[in-house]
């Protein structure tokens, strides 16, 4: 059964501009890797935008659990269900790793129960590779890799069941690109849905369905 679902989604930046997204249908699945792939220009990173509800379809539907998100309030859509991974990080550089997840634990708004926030936090930067010694580090003392992990730690700091992520190993070399797909697959064995827009055959090689864009005829829409 799918956790999220496509129907028909088409995507313009406004009615004078030809399709980015062109009636868009497909299911992703709980518990898989997916890589959407596709040549500069076919909208890869727009679908992303659609996905987390940060920009709306043009016209289709798309669907959380057979319901329409556009029933579901786009915070609560973004703050609970939905977790995104940014090409650049987008980690704010004056903060530890730890105080970067912590804020977005905060601004979840999810309550935490039997652990403290930062004990919960410290174990997700554990999970995906980094030392105590590492997590209380400032962003601009880590490395690239190590930004990218703290990064999916804040991802999935509120538990989401979808996992977004734009070129998540772009800035990374083989090695460290690597263990940041073996990240995903873990995530993915515990039920998470990831989906990742790459341009690394390597990636696309490791997940489980590709999804492939083709690039708008250019028509806009009647």
């Amino acid at each position: 059964m799918s956790i999220l679902k496509l129907d028909n989604v088409c995507y313009q930046y406004d009615s004078h501009s030809p399709m980015v997204l062109d009636n868009l249908s497909y299911e992703f699945e709980a518990g898989k890797v997916y890589a959407v792939v596709g040549k500069s220009g076919a909208g890869k990173t727009t679908l992303l935008s659609v996905l987390s509800s940060l920009a709306a379809p043009t016209s289709g539907t798309i669907y959380l659990n057979d319901e329409d998100i556009t029933k579901i309030d786009k915070y609560e859509f973004r703050s609970k269900y939905v977790g995104v991974i940014f090409q650049n990080f987008n980690l704010l550089p004056h903060l530890t790793a730890v105080e970067n997840v912590l804020l977005s634990m905060n601004i979840s708004g999810k309550k935490f129960e039997e652990k403290t926030k930062k004990e919960i936090a410290m174990e997700l930067l554990q999970k995906v590779g980094l030392s105590e010694d590492e997590a209380n580090r400032r962003i601009l003392k880590l490395s690239g890799g190590q930004q990218q992990r703290v990064a999916i730690a804040r991802a999935i700091s509120y538990n989401p069941d979808i996992i977004l992520a734009d070129e998540p190993t772009g800035n990374l070399d083989g090695e460290t690109q690597d263990e940041i797909i073996d990240i995903f697959k873990m995530l993915a064995a515990e039920g998470k849905c990831i989906i990742i827009v790459t341009h690394s055959p390597d990636v696309a090689k490791a997940a489980d369905e590709i999804f492939a864009l083709k690039k708008s005829s250019g028509k806009k829409k009647a």
